[in-house]
């Protein structure tokens, strides 16, 4: 055993490990039914065995016959998976019906696009939330905090294709979209957290002794609502990528979220099954990164609000 002075200083990195393993072992297994329940549905949706190639006059008996046996293989969806499983051990992630490319290769080409303007308007999003609502906690003006929520609130009755063909016809760019689809969640969830840390006693007795603004927001704020925030931004992640299909779509932007529209238009079950396991992995590490930083950095922002206090 090891001696018990040890322990206290070495408890909280396997108690992290613990709960890393714990975190990765989860999300591999709901990546893997992620996977499996998107080839369920595309199976189960109506006109799955329709592929509009079959409607080309110039092809034969034979080349038809060729196109509904290339997808024979996809009526059994165990079997589908499994094989799916299969190659992608070995790094071969199946071919696209629609576009008769690798997915493997549209995934690479088309992944930078997203994460680009995904990126870029996602950070927008919380720049402009982020902004706005700390303005509104300090100013603490009711002709402001009426002008925040107005607009908040109607890019959230926005939907997220009116946004888009908005910034086709004005000639924007597509994060633009993305940042506006984005900012209202952020903005009230966060403003809402904001109100009622600065409503909390020890932060108005803060106050009280003539303390700045800025050390009550570093000192008393932001440890109390810092953990809550972590967590909207992993939530924001899914948010953004969601928000990217509509957006690449109807921007004409070559990216994931255009390759997801295409798939579900046509259908494609490979490439349909290998964008799901891509969405759900990285939303569910987004989440769970968000959950270790928020444990990682518990103990010290108590401490730093007692030592202030």
């Amino acid at each position: 055993m090891l001696p018990e002075n040890i322990l206290p200083q070495n408890a909280p990195l396997w108690r992290i490990a613990r709960r890393i393993a714990r975190k990765l072992g989860a999300i591999a297994a709901l990546v893997l039914l992620g996977g499996l329940l998107s080839a369920t549905l595309v199976r189960l949706a109506p006109g799955f065995d329709a592929d509009e190639r079959e409607l080309d006059p110039g092809l034969n008996a034979e080349s038809v016959r060729a196109l509904r046996e290339s997808r024979a293989g996809e009526h059994n969806i165990l079997r589908f998976y499994a094989g799916y499983l299969r190659g992608a051990i070995h790094g071969d992630l199946g071919t696209s019906h629609a576009l008769g490319q690798p997915v493997q290769s549209l995934l690479r080409e088309r992944w930078p696009v997203t994460v680009r303007v995904a990126g870029i308007g996602l950070l927008l999003a919380w720049l402009l939330a982020s902004a706005l609502a700390f303005t509104a906690c300090l100013w603490r003006l009711p002709a402001y905090e009426i002008l925040g929520t107005s607009v908040s609130g109607a890019f959230l009755c926005i939907p997220a294709a009116v946004l888009a063909l908005l910034s086709v016809v004005l000639n924007a760019p597509g994060y633009l979209a993305i940042a506006l689809i984005v900012f209202p969640k952020i903005y009230r969830y966060s403003r809402n957290l904001l109100a009622k840390a600065y409503a909390l006693p020890h932060i108005v007795a803060a106050r009280a002794r003539g303390l700045g603004e800025v050390r009550i927001l570093v000192w008393h704020v932001l440890p109390v609502a810092g953990p809550q925030m972590i967590a909207l931004a992993g939530i924001t992640v899914s948010i953004a990528l969601g928000a990217s299909i509509p957006v690449e779509s109807l921007c004409g932007l070559p990216g994931v979220g255009q390759l997801a529209w295409q798939a579900a238009l046509s259908r494609d079950l490979p490439l349909l099954v290998n964008l799901t396991v891509l969405v759900t992995l990285v939303t569910l590490l987004a989440n769970s990164g968000a959950d270790v930083i928020i444990y990682m950095l518990r103990p010290r922002s108590m401490n730093a609000g007692m030592n202030a206090a």
